[in-house]
């Protein structure tokens, strides 16, 4: 009798115990970078944050824990094999890819993302890497190939990264995946091991191409200045001769007119005295002048006395 109340006793602890335990279950930990996402027979219902929580037991509720803060990579064209030391893989197939004019680039990329939308994420996502990792090389290809083999290995590197981010996340959206792309980053972009030294030649002549352009930017933009200084000087130059000349020519016109002004009072006094000025003006200071005749008699012209006369004449 004992033995069966014994029996009883243990069964019912046991049944207790099961029953705790069960309930017990549905106790779960958040970590503080993840979400969990509560399911009531299997729908979504909704989501916790970090810390302990409590759902009810299987099969009623169940949990998905979700990773929203790390930020994840995705290699393309490479892997990295160890960090220390910093080791890499080259991956040919995903590395080579053909440009808009024919050539082969190889092109090493990294892409970077996070979790927009836990629920998206979780329940229309089967394999998020697999999926950006499509993406990422498809877009690149295309972006690849709209450009030429210079354009990729010089200036294009950039702008190809940024519009390969933006389409990406527009597929994403797209699909409601839940992803937010961070960034694409173009970790390597060369010619192929076969062509790089005729390529790196083409990089060089193109560079120094742009440092002769930049000099003669540089030696145009110190003489224009200077040429179009001395273009000026010379233009004030002309102008300042100019009205030089025309005053000058106004001041012999008013000084005829003065002339003519006498020359209409006595002609023959204006004459003689424009004669006068002639010779003063051709002999210089002489006053005295020696005439010789055609009968070769020698006679003196004193111009003071002559000048004089006429002057007296004029008054």
């Amino acid at each position: 009798m004992e033995r069966n109340k014994m029996i009883r006793t243990i069964v019912i602890v046991a049944i207790i115990v099961a029953i705790a335990g069960y309930f017990a279950s549905g106790v779960y930990q958040i970590e503080p970078s993840e979400v969990g996402l509560v399911k009531r027979f299997g729908r979504y219902v909704r989501m916790a944050g970090p810390g302990i929580h409590y759902h009810l037991p299987y099969p009623f509720e169940s949990v998905t824990k979700t990773d929203v803060l790390t930020l994840r990579k995705i290699e393309i064209g490479f892997r990295t094999v160890s960090t220390a030391p910093l080791t890499f893989r080259e991956e040919q197939e995903e590395s080579l890819m053909l440009t808009g004019d024919g050539n082969i680039a190889s092109v090493e990329a990294v892409v970077r993302y996070r979790v927009k939308d836990p629920a998206k994420f979780a329940f229309k996502v089967l394999d998020d890497y697999t999926l950006v990792k499509f993406f990422t090389e498809s877009v690149i290809r295309e972006k690849v190939a709209g450009r030429t083999i210079d354009d990729v290995l010089t200036k294009e590197r950039d702008v190809i990264a940024n519009e390969a981010a933006q389409k990406i996340q527009e597929l994403l959206d797209e699909l409601d995946a839940g992803i937010s792309i961070q960034g694409v980053y173009l970790q390597d972009v060369s010619p192929p091991e076969q062509v790089a030294d005729a390529f790196y030649d083409v990089i060089n002549a193109l560079q120094d191409k742009e440092k002769l352009i930049n000099e003669a930017q540089k030696y145009a933009n110190d003489v224009i200045p200077k040429a179009e200084g001395e273009a000026q000087k010379i233009l004030n130059e002309a102008e300042a001769y100019r009205q030089e000349q025309i005053l000058q020519a106004q001041g012999e016109t008013a000084r005829f007119l003065q002339v003519y002004e006498k020359y209409k009072k006595a002609p023959e006094v204006t004459r003689r005295r424009l004669y006068l000025e002639a010779l003063e003006e051709i002999l210089g200071s002489q006053k005295d002048v020696l005439l010789l005749s055609q009968s070769g008699q020698l006679s003196i012209l004193n111009l003071t006395d002559i000048e004089r006369l006429v002057g007296g004449g004029e008054k």
